[in-house]
């Protein structure tokens, strides 16, 4: 070894000596003497006897594999329905995510899981490392609670903020990939899945960045396929148990988070009424049977979380359950294929499958972030290289609109605010008007090679057109994107008000800078996007 290179390795590996560090796997001697709160024997019950599983019994009992499955389309309802679940729940609630925002929001939701635990029910929370910033997000508290564990997935060693990014470097082919799964679990009967994380900005309008997103609340078979995935994860060995982060040891912030609770009751007792009054409508429209489900069955598939350690070749060429399945639903697919797809990268290959299925007569909707809209420039950049092809080919290409009240500047030059604009989020796909494809996974290299995800696959056409039908709607907010005479994009559409349809030649609601700097992302690898 060249003493350049001993020099340059004692000079990372310094800073890292006498910082706080957590292990990286549960195989370290830190964690022999670890405990788990929550057993295999916490889940010795029949979910079908679940009060939950109750209001839909006679649905449920039409076949073995029967599940049911409502559209959530707005955040708000989003919010409601987790906590009207959590107050259901009579066993158990699992949490998985990839964000955990440290915000007001976040604190409800998780204010709603530790009454359920002060209930009984036994209540585990997987987060990401990366995604939530663990040692600051206020749930790792609720790790001090008997009936609640919590544990950390794919963690950084060295916890210091001066150190946290570098470490990246040293181990990046494990940190670059992450936990994007999400999941809401309740009594291994009924489960939301979606591209929502935990956060104000997936379940309110008002607030800035807000992710137009899409979840869908499953009960039936299909749950048990999500327990099991989620089971997979949890006693996975880069699962790490929070009673190691020096976060979740602290009593004396435990006391002020539950303070904080009291003083939300007392302080706002006239939001709090109207806020248990809008769950416990929810939880009466639920036990009286008036939640729109369609009824089918379908299949839950999730990246095993080895994923995450495989080397980069093996990443490159990897084809997980998740990638066969959507081939094969594409293959079968004889058409028309809707699509809402936030960040869609579908590579050479992909675009290729996609031209030959559109000359087969498989027609294509496709909707996606606009520069504007979108929080990745680099995706958007790497979007524009097959967008043309698939314009050419026939498909229908749409992109997301800001709405004019984020908008300011002449009605030719308008420009996104930062602080205040709405981000397509959704990843759901309809195949023929029959089969329905939603959850975590974006049509991007990221989701396909690197992060792990999980996805719903639903067999009902009554579902799928809802589902569709909502697709549809997206289009009716969004640029349509086509070529004119030389082969360049023109954008199309209006907004309420708008007393004719409005032209661009370049992409609507941005300025010289944001396209400027759009260009510059496209220097980045497509497979690193």
């Amino acid at each position: 070894m060249s003493i350049l290179k001993k020099v340059s390795m004692w000079i990372l590996a310094l800073p890292l000596m006498g910082c706080t560090t957590v292990p990286t796997t549960t195989n370290d001697a830190r964690l022999d003497g670890y405990i788990p709160k929550v057993n295999a024997t916490d889940f010795d019950y029949n979910p079908y006897d679940t009060p939950i599983a109750q209001c839909y019994a006679d649905e449920l009992a039409v076949r073995e594999d029967a599940s049911g499955a409502t559209l959530i389309e707005d955040g708000l309802s989003a919010f409601v329905i987790r906590s009207a679940f959590a107050r259901m729940a009579t066993k158990t609630i699992d949490l998985q995510t990839y964000i955990y925002s440290n915000d007001f929001t976040s604190k409800i939701l998780i204010a709603e899981l530790k009454s359920a635990a002060d209930r009984g029910v036994k209540v585990r929370i997987l987060l990401d490392d990366y995604g939530t910033k663990s040692d600051i997000v206020d749930v790792m508290l609720l790790n001090q609670h008997p009936n609640i564990e919590i544990k950390v997935f794919n963690t950084v060693s060295n916890r210091s903020k001066l150190l946290y990014y570098p470490q990246f470097l040293r181990d990046f082919n494990r940190l670059n990939s992450r936990m994007h799964n999400k999941l809401f679990i309740v009594d291994n009967i009924a489960y939301i899945s979606g591209g929502r994380n935990v956060g104000s900005n997936y379940f309110y309008p008002e607030t800035a960045s807000n992710f137009s997103d899409t979840d869908v609340l499953f009960i039936g078979d299909m749950t048990h396929f999500a327990t099991n995935s989620f089971n997979e994860y949890w006693n996975h060995h880069l699962s790490i148990p929070a009673s190691v982060f020096p976060k979740a040891k602290s009593k004396k912030a435990l006391r002020k988070l539950e303070k904080s609770f009291a003083e939300i009751g007392a302080r706002a007792s006239e939001d709090v009424r109207k806020y248990n009054t809008i769950i416990n409508m929810a939880m009466r429209e639920y036990k009286q049977k008036r939640f729109d489900f369609s009824w089918g069955r379908g299949k839950f598939l999730a990246d095993p979380p080895e994923k995450v350690e495989m080397t980069m070749e093996e990443k490159e060429a990897y084809r997980g359950d998740i990638v066969r399945a959507l081939q094969r639903l594409w293959d079968e697919t004889t058409d028309s294929v809707y699509m809402s797809a936030a960040y869609f990268v579908p590579g050479q290959g992909g675009l290729e499958h996609m031209l030959r299925q559109e000359n087969a007569g498989v027609h294509m909707t496709i909707v996606t972030n606009s520069l504007a809209s979108t929080n990745a420039p680099t995706v958007y950049a790497k979007w524009e290289k097959y967008r043309k092809q698939l314009i050419e080919s026939g498909a229908e290409v749409y992109e997301f609109m800001v709405s004019a009240e984020n908008l300011r500047g002449k009605e030719h030059d308008r420009e996104r605010k930062q602080s205040s604009f709405s981000v397509l989020h959704s990843k759901t796909m309809v195949f023929d008007d029959d089969i329905s494809w939603i959850g975590s996974f974006n049509l991007d290299p990221r989701s396909a090679y690197y992060n792990t995800e999980n996805v719903a696959i639903f067999e009902s056409r009554d579902f799928a057109n809802k589902l569709r039908e909502m697709i549809i709607q997206d289009t009716q907010t969004a640029w349509r994107v086509s070529l004119d005479n030389n082969g360049n994009p023109i954008w199309t559409g209006s907004r309420p008000g708008d007393n004719a349809p409005q032209v661009h030649k370049h992409a609507p609601d941005t300025g010289v800078l944001r396209r400027i700097w759009k260009n510059i992302c496209n220097l980045v690898p497509e497979k690193f996007v």
